[in-house]
């Protein structure tokens, strides 16, 4: 005999009870008093009788099953107070009756819809405690609603699913609606696929597709209490053997702990008012309840139900029971979950008794414990809660050993367990990172719906959250993980290349700690991260030619849009590995730099080669012509920042007038126009495989008034005659980056010219400060770590050297830092000037990257910049930074000469 369960007594002492503490029960009596008199005569069988006859006399269906579940419920909460009837005796009553119910008002549904129509084609799955036939005495029923589109009937214009949601509607309603005789049972339709957006009934093979593929941890275990409740028995047996693959999976392990576990927590933190024992006490969800013990059940069944048929059983006792008796489970602990569930579900009877309320919490107040212990046939609450207190603490051990014992290598799924975990493993900010993990395991993320997703992610997560604990901003960097674990359409692969990698997780956590331009990347596009798995993913890019030849790699059946994007997969790979190296310390930013201008070379001469070859297909060539790419700004220099855009112009050899030879035949002007848009959007539209660069075509001549593409014999004429003095100040950095050797050596020959030709050195100072001016007025800096705009910064620096070249027509390369050297060789530069540029070049390199704002970076990634500029701390690279500029400015106000109004003042 259990303790606390009900002693056998007479049916007279439980009606008296019924009436002096449950007020439900004592209205049930005054309308049913017939019944009453039957049960005080002792009779319960007659009792019974009764209730089968307790709706003859209805005027409908509806009526019949409302009048017979209140005669049922009243005759039950009797028999059970007396201990008369067992917990089996009355889930099982309760649920048989459900399936009648069902059944009797599908078949009036039927009857009045398709009076000529076989009963087929709808059928009802239960789950939950109607599944596994335990329902208590005040449950809802958690039915599916499946419907066959070939069989089910229609009338006329009906259209299957508008049949099938009318036929469900009304099912609900006919059990659900409330009206003077009562309700039958309250309907849930929460468990079906995707409840907010689904019809109310699903067509059977949508349902199996959604099982086999989309479903989750939770709902593999709901199924483990599913049968055909009523309806279709063919349609509903064909269902269940559909998916019982699906269920009982033979390669299941103990990941379906850590699936199912995290339920169990979820409900513990949502039902947190109910964890606390004592007055108010959650008895389904709380900590040691119900749900415990039927999940400890049902986390065993999963894992060695699928290859153990006898462990499919539906109901918790008898699951316990046969997975004890298979040594799959403590004996002991069987029987301590299985008398503690009985007597749980024996007191949440009396709850319910009350006032026929769907609750499974103590009362909050004293006098309402006492009226249910009463009830109960106790003395008093105290009574009650001793009752109580042991089981509720045996089975929330029990259950607490089970989530946290999984594996050592795991993060723990209940609150005190993880937060120790975390502590245990550096985390200083334990609530912030708990309350992240929570929600990674609500099954609310899209990346980890899927048990595979989970399990690699929960493989992964303890050395994540060591790393992240260990990282400079941990906080931030658990920020951007989340951010990025949201975005992630899947993490399976992801997270087991983290596990697999320990080297790649731990420089992942330096990206998300210092790089959110790279953090943001990998969020949209995860599998740049795989191309860091090569080890050479950090070394410095190879020579032109080379990366060229790697981009242009075609594979068997590629088009030329497939080719685009395989270089813009290729090429984004190596801009994400060009910023690591730069947040893993591996190169000079200035090395980085060459790289990432050397990256987009090869990308233009692939992506021209390729649209060249495209467009050819259709218009053919134009005799005698080819186009030519001409780089500028920080291309021409060979210099890019990750956000570097392209300057580029676009130039053609011969006759304007020609026309190409293809099927479609177009004007030399027209062509090239044409190919020149067609290489700008190879090289900037957004594909699949993501953006690549922004292209600024504007420094063509006439600027966006002009044609895309010009022949160079009207690029010269223009530049020579018609060019503005910072058009010319920007051809000091022009570069031929595509086109044939001895056109390229032509156009270089020809920037030359037009550089070295003679200015009036007081027309050329205005003119640059004029424009320094114009930029000042309408480009402010962005903060106070812009090192292009702030005063004395790249820009002013730049100017200078540009200002000095045409003044001269000495050092005209097109790299900066080799201009500025022949300049101060040439005695026209302070050497100083030099190391200023490389200063804040590097500084310019890294910002982009770890501070794209221009404001001061969180103080844990300033070490880290102060390292990239070549400077022993942070306070170094500011005293550095500041010298730097001020360099600049006196070399500005030496030889720029400005009117006083106009002096550069000095740094503030």
């Amino acid at each position: 005999m259990i303790k606390g369960l009900p002693k056998p007594t007479s049916l007279k002492d439980a009606i008296m009870r019924a009436q002096d503490h449950a007020p439900y029960l004592c209205q049930a009596m005054e309308v049913q008093p017939e019944l009453t008199a039957l049960l005080a005569s002792e009779d319960l069988d007659a009792a019974f009788e009764f209730v089968d006859q307790a709706g003859a006399d209805a005027d409908s269906v509806r009526q019949k099953l409302r009048r017979e579940k209140r005669a049922l419920a009243l005759t039950l909460a009797i028999g059970d107070l007396a201990g008369r009837l067992s917990l089996t005796d009355v889930v099982t009553r309760l649920s048989d009756f459900a399936d009648r119910s069902l059944d009797e008002a599908l078949a009036d549904i039927y009857a009045t819809r398709y009076p000529d129509a076989d009963p087929a084609g709808f059928a009802v799955i239960g789950l939950g405690k109607h599944g596994s036939r335990e329902l208590n005495y005040s449950s809802d029923i958690d039915p599916i609603f499946l419907y066959d589109p070939e069989k089910i009937p229609m009338r006329g214009r009906e259209e299957p699913s508008d049949a099938s949601r009318r036929i469900g509607q009304q099912l609900v309603d006919a059990l659900n609606t409330r009206d003077a005789d009562g309700y039958v049972f309250r309907v849930d339709m929460r468990l079906r696929p995707s409840p907010e957006v689904s019809p109310v009934a699903l067509p059977v093979e949508a349902a199996i597709s959604y099982y086999e593929s989309s479903a989750l941890a939770w709902e593999q275990a709901a199924f483990i209490r599913s049968r055909l409740a009523a309806g279709d028995s063919e349609l509903g047996r064909y269902f269940l053997e559909a998916i019982n693959p699906f269920i009982w999976r033979r390669s299941l392990d103990y990941g379906a702990i850590r699936n199912i576990g995290a339920v169990s927590v979820q409900i513990r933190d949502h039902y947190a008012a109910g964890q606390n024992f004592g007055l108010g006490y959650d008895l389904k969800r709380g900590r040691g309840g119900i749900r415990e013990a039927e999940f400890y059940a049902q986390m065993h069944q999963l894992i060695f139900g699928g290859r153990e048929p006898a462990l499919r059983v539906p109901a918790t006792r008898e699951a316990l029971s046969v997975l004890a008796d298979a040594g799959r489970i403590n004996s002991e602990k069987a029987a301590t979950l299985a008398h503690s569930y009985e007597l749980y579900r024996v007191i949440e009877h009396r709850l319910q008794m009350v006032n026929d309320q769907q609750t499974h919490s103590l009362p909050g107040d004293a006098a309402g414990l006492d009226r249910a212990a009463r009830l109960h046939g106790l003395n008093d609450g105290d009574e009650l809660l001793t009752l109580l207190e042991g089981p509720v603490e045996a089975v929330g051990a029990i259950y607490d050993e089970l989530i946290d014992s999984d594996d050592s290598d795991t993060l723990p799924q209940a609150d005190q367990a993880l937060d120790k975990a975390l502590k245990s493993r550096g985390v200083e900010q334990v609530d912030i990172f708990a309350e992240k993990i929570k929600r990674w395991r609500s099954g609310k993320v899209t990346a980890l719906r899927s048990a595979a997703a989970v399990e690699s992610f929960e493989a992964v997560l303890p050395n994540i959250v060591e790393a992240i604990a260990a990282s400079p901003d941990p906080q931030q960097a658990l920020v951007r993980l989340d951010g990025l674990i949201d975005k992630l359409p899947t993490a399976i692969n992801f997270f087991r290349m983290l596990e697999a990698r320990p080297g790649l997780r731990e420089m992942l956590i330096r990206i998300l700690s210092h790089a959110p331009v790279l953090a943001d990347e990998l969020s949209r596009r995860t599998e740049l991260f795989e191309g860091l798995i090569d080890t050479t993913a950090l070394d410095l890019p190879p020579p032109v030619d080379e990366l060229a030849d790697q981009f242009a790699r075609r594979e068997d059946g590629d088009d030329y849009q497939m080719l685009l994007d395989r270089v813009r997969a290729r090429v984004g790979e190596k801009r994400f590995a060009l910023g690591t190296q730069l947040i893993e310390s591996r190169h000079d930013p200035l090395a980085i730099a060459a790289g990432y201008a050397r990256v987009a070379e090869a990308a233009i001469r692939v992506l021209t080669d390729a649209t060249i070859a495209e467009f050819e297909q259709v218009h053919g060539k134009v005799p005698g012509s080819e186009i030519l790419v001409l780089a500028l700004g920080r291309l021409g220099g060979e210099a890019l920042t990750h956000a570097s855009d392209l300057d580029l112009i676009f130039l053609f050899t011969g006759d304007h007038s020609a026309e190409s030879d293809g099927k479609r035949s177009l004007g030399g002007t027209q062509y090239f126009n044409r190919l020149a848009q067609r290489i700008v959007a190879a090289l900037s539209v957004p594909t699949a495989a993501g953006p690549l660069y922004e292209v600024d075509t504007r420094l063509r001549p006439s600027g966006t008034q002009g044609p895309m593409a010009v022949t160079t014999e009207s690029f010269h004429k223009y530049q020579s005659e018609s060019a503005w003095t910072w058009e010319h100040m920007a051809l000091t950095r022009a570069r031929p980056v595509y086109g044939s050797v001895e056109a390229c050596d032509q156009l270089q020959e020809q920037i030359e010219t037009i550089l070295q030709k003679e200015r009036e050195p007081e027309t050329l100072r205005k003119a640059v400060r004029k424009m320094r001016l114009d930029i000042v007025e309408h480009k402010p800096p962005k903060g106070l770590l812009d090192t292009k705009l702030m005063e004395g910064g790249l820009v002013d620096w730049e100017f200078i050297i540009h200002f000095l070249q045409l003044k001269t027509g000495e050092a005209l390369h097109p790299q900066l830092g080799l201009a500025a050297r022949g300049l101060v060789d040439g005695g026209h530069l302070n050497k100083d000037m030099v190391a200023a540029h490389e200063l804040m070049t590097r500084l310019l390199v890294a910002l982009r990257l770890m501070s794209p704002t221009c404001d001061y970076p969180p103080e844990t990634s300033r070490e880290l910049i102060a390292k990239a500029a070549g400077q022993e701390s942070w306070d170094a690279l500011l005293n550095g930074y500041d010298m730097a500029r001020q360099c600049v400015i006196e070399e500005w106000n030496r030889h720029l000469r400005p009117d006083p109004h106009e002096i550069l003042g000095d740094i503030v």
